[in-house]
């Protein structure tokens, strides 16, 4: 693999890190716009897209995972002190629960709900219950309602039980569409667990924490590269032979972030210093394979030996190499301060222009011509969290 190193724009006049236009942004844009029309007063539920003019794109369900979403960036924004936005987010998060948990019936959360209230889609999806587990734990961290964590470890016996392979991991969907084992939702339950333990202390959180960080450890990053793969056989094997397994450069960049994050929240692990390698290489195996070097944008996906395998760009691998690049600057390295101030420039030029008000493009192709025509929701969620990053990790 020969690594596609960033260019330092040596000659490029550095652009300042506007802060104001972050902060500005969120308040009076994005945020108002999707407590706003971005949510159904009647149903209190959460639209999944809007059109480009702001207009709400009726859909024949609703999915867990985006109401999650939404509902754990809305809590975050009032603990951040953007206005009073967290009872609109509890108040969606009871009918959630009542409308989504066991609403079949059966244990679990249904994955999607219909506009008639009933459930549209039964199945089990692991990645929509990490993100109910998300949003219990900012629920939690902005009412110190107990009950919250009540329903999360109830979420997680059923987790247990609906998911489990028998041996290591969790299957992904119940019923199962294929054999595929898939990191994607092993990891935002990695997320889950974390924000629960930060929140809680409970050391049930951490003890679920520390498998799936040793999970990947041990299947999902090919040693010494830094390359995390997408898909696996039943076995945790690459599911594709060398050279031709799936890399998505965001989730490098995600995976990065975590295992810093259980660094911070459990520093005396055994395995720390392997982690916090491993930590490391991810982050450098995404910038050096997965963001081109003349516009520094994140690529969808490359493959285990480097090469571009998707030249279109997404909106949300953009956010996690912003919140990255936060977090180096945060433990005092600004060697990529001139990157990180041209990364959010790039960010209101090309997927957040100022026409769209509060609202955002997907998917750029690689001319930058936009390939989506909705705005959806779920792209908040990475959003917010590189926006709040840049607000409280740097200096100007």
């Amino acid at each position: 693999m020969k690594p596609c190193h960033v260019s330092s724009h040596a000659n490029e006049k550095p652009f300042s890190l506007n802060k104001d236009r972050w902060r500005d942004w969120l308040s009076q844009d994005a945020l108002p716009l999707w407590s706003g029309v971005g949510f159904d007063a009647r149903r209190r539920l959460f639209h999944e897209r809007l059109t480009f003019d702001h207009q709400p794109i009726p859909l024949p369900e609703l999915r867990l995972m985006v109401q999650a979403r939404q509902i754990a960036t809305y809590c975050r924004a009032e603990l951040d002190g953007f206005d009073t936005t967290a009872s609109l987010a509890l108040d969606c998060l009871h009918e959630v629960e009542r409308r989504y948990w066991r609403s079949d019936d059966a244990k679990g959360w249904i994955f999607s709900l219909g506009p008639d209230g009933r459930p549209a889609d039964r199945r089990r999806d692991l990645y929509g219950h990490a993100f109910i587990l998300f949003a219990y734990a900012w629920a939690y961290r902005v009412s110190h309602d107990p009950a919250y964590l009540t329903v999360a470890r109830e979420t997680i016996l059923e987790i247990e039980s609906i998911f489990s392979t028998g041996t290591e991991g969790y299957l992904d969907t119940i019923p199962a569409p294929d054999a595929i084992r898939r990191q994607n939702p092993h990891m935002h339950l990695l997320e889950a667990y974390l924000e629960l333990f930060d929140v809680s202390g409970d050391e049930l959180y951490l003890q679920g924490a520390r498998r799936l960080v040793h999970l990947a450890m041990r299947h999902f990053i090919l040693p010494n590269t830094g390359m995390l793969l997408e898909f696996f056989n039943v076995s945790w094997s690459p599911l594709q032979a060398p050279g031709h397994n799936r890399i998505e450069p965001g989730h490098l960049f995600e995976w990065s972030w975590l295992f810093n994050e259980f660094g911070r929240l459990a520093p005396h692990e055994s395995m720390i210093e392997e982690i916090l390698v491993t930590q490391r290489e991810l982050f450098e195996s995404a910038r050096n394979y997965g963001v081109d070097p003349q516009t520094s944008l994140v690529c969808d996906a490359i493959t285990d030996h480097g090469a571009r395998l998707e030249d279109s760009t997404r909106i949300w691998p953009q956010t996690e190499f912003i919140r990255m690049l936060c977090l180096r600057q945060r433990h005092g390295d600004f060697r990529d301060a001139a990157l990180l101030a041209r990364q959010g420039k790039r960010f209101f030029e090309h997927y957040a222009p100022q026409h769209l008000k509060g609202g955002w493009i997907d998917r750029l192709d690689v001319h930058g011509v936009p390939i989506t025509d909705h705005m959806p929701a779920s792209s908040f969620y990475h959003i917010y969290g590189a926006a709040t990053e840049v607000l409280n990790s740097l200096t100007e």
